[in-house]
């Protein structure tokens, strides 16, 4: 993926829960080299965090295609049922009606009408895409590249992160099957390396409090802030990782998904590979570069 030619990006997001989606979903609005081709929402309460991308897009003056996708895992439980940052919608304006039923056949066709130049970033649990790769068996051959904030591959995780990643976890067996597909590209910007980009709120409010696009993105984080002490950038380093290529290392290998056993489900194991290995991994972040890129696109105050 060449760092200078605007992308096509297809986003599949479960904005709602962590406000990362919304951050990242900012960053891909205002990023210049970014023609972005449509959203799709996954997990609970899809239709809700389809309005919750509508009024971001609204405030961005921008009108993209969004389809509400698959609400439920292939096999699990619902671990994420409810779009909690959906109780600030009233304040916003936003669409109200979307397609249904349509989301798998927007990406596939999307990708069909664009082959070889879409590259799908996907920042929530991996549902829709595995639909997707079944639908159409194609499609991962057709894809540019597949981008996704999934996994932890490399250290153990920090004090209050689970060893299993959340978009891994909800629906394992879709992880499974994504990670099973050949992609030209396929890369995953996993928690070992996310984590080190976070932010308390007060400097998430100071940074971005001037930005009109982030409006509601603020409204929206204080309800994430209720329960979390500050944000961390997963998806916006998955996303800007396709933007600028320094500023994370990748290394090339293998990805197994467990699913045998109930305390491991959804763990996402590493072995190193060669260069024709089907997967890449970020192994390291230049922390501070990324946070003078991200700022400089969306306009925050350093």
């Amino acid at each position: 993926m060449p760092s200078l030619e605007k992308r096509k990006i297809l986003l599949d997001t479960d904005i709602g829960t962590d406000i990362d989606d919304a951050v990242c979903l900012a960053y891909l609005l205002l990023h210049p080299w970014c023609d972005l081709l449509g959203i799709t929402t996954v997990t609970g309460e899809a239709e809700k965090r389809a309005m919750l991308a509508s009024a971001l897009c609204r405030r961005a003056g921008r009108d993209v295609p969004i389809y509400p996708g698959a609400e439920q895992p292939l096999f699990l439980p619902q671990r994420q049922n409810h779009a909690a940052q959906a109780s600030a919608l009233g304040r916003w304006s936003h669409e109200t009606r979307f397609p249904r039923g349509e989301a798998v056949g927007f990406m596939q066709k999307t990708i069909r009408q664009n082959p070889g130049e879409v590259i799908l970033l996907t920042i929530a649990p991996l549902t829709n895409i595995a639909l997707l790769f079944a639908t159409d068996p194609e499609i991962p051959s057709l894809l540019k590249g597949l981008v996704m904030m999934c996994g932890r591959f490399h250290d153990p995780p920090p004090q209050g992160y689970a060893p299993v990643e959340w978009n891994a976890l909800v629906d394992a067996h879709a992880t499974s099957l994504v990670y099973g597909e050949r992609v030209k590209v396929h890369r995953s910007v996993g928690t070992d390396v996310t984590s080190k980009v976070a932010m308390t709120p007060g400097q998430f409010r100071q940074t971005f409090r001037d930005i009109p696009l982030f409006a509601p993105v603020m409204d929206w984080a204080e309800i994430w802030f209720t329960e979390w002490a500050g944000t961390t950038f997963h998806d916006p380093l998955a996303a800007a990782a396709i933007f600028d290529e320094t500023l994370c290392s990748f290394v090339r290998g293998t990805v197994r998904v467990h699913l045998d056993d109930e305390a491991s489900r959804g763990l996402t194991s590493w072995t190193p590979g060669s260069p024709a290995s089907p997967h890449e991994v970020a192994v390291g972040i230049d922390t501070d570069r990324f946070f003078r890129h991200y700022i400089e696109v969306v306009g925050g105050t350093v």
